[in-house]
């Protein structure tokens, strides 16, 4: 692939991560309602933490200030969509599409961020 696709994937697939996880911590924030975690077997206090988490994820990978920072808010990201992938599947909810979506979008923002 060129140096200019692999930048359009990797600028693509981090706008996509970011309106995914921005509609996830406005769901959070906004909604106030625990049962979003407690029917998935999570505490309700981690909520609000968790989206604080995912907006400074956000941040982060969009300033480009770390290094290193960047790298452990895609990691905290690809931790988030996989407990989230399975925790759907453990209840049997059918709503892992979302979370499925986070998967290939966080490996594509940082295998194409590798290669460019």
């Amino acid at each position: 692939m060129k140096e200019g696709n692999i930048q359009k994937v990797h600028l693509t697939s981090k706008v996509l991560l970011t309106i995914l996880m921005s509609f996830s911590a406005g769901m959070y924030i906004f909604s106030g309602e625990p049962t979003i975690f407690t029917d998935l077997g999570y505490p309700s206090y981690l909520m609000y933490p968790l989206a604080i988490a995912k907006i400074l994820g956000m941040i982060t990978i969009w300033s480009k200030y770390s290094e290193l920072l960047t790298n452990w808010a895609y990691a905290g990201f690809f931790y988030d969509v996989i407990l989230a992938f399975c925790a759907h599947l453990a209840v049997g909810d059918g709503e892992w599409a979302p979370s499925l979506i986070g998967i290939i979008l966080v490996l594509s923002a940082v295998f194409t961020r590798m290669k460019k």
